[in-house]
C-alpha cells in the first residue's frame, strides 16, 4: 500500500467544466486529499468486473507504436472488440478511438489531443451522456432500438506503452465504495485544433472516506486494465472513478509513463 495525493471536486455553485486541450479554461474547484492506494496485485482474490467494476487481464497487442501509422488504430480496435466479447460475453461490441497520454515529465505532447493524465477523480460519462453515446454508436444500425432496449455497458480499456515502473500510475476506485451522493455532473469539452468543440456530460466526485482505492504496480504493455464506466442495469455494479497519481516509491530517472486508453460499448 502506498499513500499519495489526488484531487477531488470541491464545493461549486456552478456546473463544472473542463477542457481536453485548453485546460486554462477549466472551471473546476479541486480539493487535494491524501489517500491510501492498495496494490491490487497483492490481493488474495483478483478484482473482477462484476464485483468491484475492474479487472486486469493478460492481453498482447500487435501494435508496437501507437503514435505511428493510422493503420494501427483499426488493428487495435479489432483486438479490443474481441477482448470485450471474450471477457463479458456481449453479443455486440462497438469500439471508439484511442487516446494517447504521457505523464507531465514527457513535456509538450500537444500534437496529440488530451495527452496528459487526468488529475482529478472522474468517470468519463454522466448517466445521460452514457445513454447518448450508446445511441450515437448505433446510429447506422437498423436494429438500434432493439439493442438499446436491452442491457449495455460502457468500458474503458487502459494499457501502458512504457516499461515498468510507472511514475504516474492509474488509481481506480472500487465501484462498491461509491455512493450517488458523491457525484456531481459536469461538462467535458474536447477542443481539438481545427475542429468544432464537442461537449458531453461527465461525472466528478467529492471526497468520501469510504472510497477504496487500488492500482496495479509495474504494469506491462502485455496487460490491459478493463473497468466499467456505466451499466444500464442499475442493479449491477456501476462505474469506477479513476485518476492519475504520483507514485512516491517510483525511482528517479524512469521513462515518463505513456499509455493508451480506448472505450468500448458492449450490448447484451
Amino acid at each position: 500500500m502506498i499513500t499519495s495525493t489526488v484531487n477531488y471536486l470541491g464545493a461549486m455553485d456552478v456546473r463544472p467544466v473542463f477542457y481536453a486541450q485548453h485546460t486554462e479554461r477549466n472551471n473546476l474547484v479541486l480539493e487535494p486529499h491524501r489517500i491510501e492506494i492498495t496494490d491490487a496485485r497483492q490481493l488474495p482474490e483478483p478484482p473482477q468486473l462484476e464485483t468491484c467494476g475492474f479487472t486486469l487481464v493478460p492481453h498482447v497487442t500487435q501494435v508496437s507504436d501507437f503514435t505511428g501509422s493510422e493503420a494501427s488504430l483499426p488493428i487495435y480496435q479489432q483486438e479490443i472488440e474481441l477482448l470485450i466479447h471474450e471477457l463479458t460475453g456481449a453479443r455486440k461490441v462497438v469500439v471508439g478511438n484511442a487516446v494517447l497520454r504521457w505523464s507531465e515529465r514527457a513535456g509538450d505532447r500537444s500534437e496529440f489531443v488530451n495527452s496528459h493524465p487526468a488529475r482529478f477523480v472522474h468517470v468519463d460519462y454522466s448517466r445521460r451522456s452514457f445513454a447518448e453515446f450508446a445511441q450515437r454508436h448505433l446510429a447506422d444500425a437498423g436494429d438500434a432500438e432493439a439493442w438499446l432496449a436491452r442491457r449495455y455497458v460502457a468500458y474503458n480499456v487502459w494499457r501502458v506503452t512504457s516499461p515498468p515502473p510507472q511514475d504516474v500510475p492509474l488509481a481506480i476506485c472500487d465501484a462498491r465504495s461509491v455512493s450517488a451522493a458523491d457525484i456531481t455532473e459536469g461538462d467535458a469539452v474536447i477542443d481539438a485544433p481545427d475542429a468544432p468543440e464537442f461537449r458531453f456530460g461527465s461525472s466528478l466526485f467529492h471526497f468520501s472516506d469510504t472510497h477504496r482505492w487500488f492500482y496495479y504496480s509495474d504494469m506491462r504493455p502485455d496487460e490491459a486494465l478493463v473497468f466499467k464506466a456505466f451499466d444500464r442495469d442499475a442493479g449491477r455494479v456501476q462505474g469506477c472513478p479513476h485518476t492519475g497519481f504520483d507514485d512516491p516509491t517510483c525511482p528517479d530517472g524512469v521513462p515518463p509513463r505513456s499509455s493508451v486508453e480506448i472505450r468500448a460499448y458492449a450490448f447484451f
